[in-house]
């Protein structure tokens, strides 16, 4: 199966980018939006996986990998909700922020863009890397 690639959102208030490199692995839980928990149960063990913080900082900050699969989300009594473990590769050298995305055409129809309102998105390969790129330069705007 090919690895797949995903970008997850959290305000940097409640999980910085930060906490997850400390900790070294987080349960991503919580999650209480069906489209985005029918996205956690795709992500597949070694999937690559942007780290964006949103509402205040906008911008993606790194890249992880899922490390264990959709299971039971341990912050839910009814069973509707899944999890998945993911753990941090790298920081990009460079955050990618929110006006830098939307200037490039190669992005335009990125979930993040089109579908603000949720918390994991699937991205393909092109725009993945394409946003890597973007990280390696000082040269994008973080608002």
């Amino acid at each position: 199966m090919a690895k797949g690639y995903w970008l997850v959102k959290q305000e940097p208030e409640a999980y910085p980018w930060s906490q997850l490199v400390q900790e070294g692995v987080a349960d991503w839980s919580g999650v209480r939006n069906y489209q985005a928990r029918n996205y956690l149960r795709q992500m597949r063990q070694g999937d690559e996986v942007l780290y964006y913080h949103s509402v205040s900082d906008k911008c993606v900050m790194g890249i992880a990998k899922v490390l264990r699969e959709h299971y039971p989300d341990p912050t839910d009594d009814t069973g509707r909700w899944s999890a998945v473990d993911i753990a941090p590769l790298r920081a990009l050298k460079a955050p990618v922020g929110l006006e830098t995305l939307k200037a490039d055409p190669a992005l335009a129809n990125i979930p993040l863009l089109k579908q603000s309102r949720l918390s994991v998105m699937p991205l393909d390969k092109e725009a993945f890397e394409r946003i890597l790129v973007l990280g390696k330069s000082k040269k994008n705007k973080h608002s």
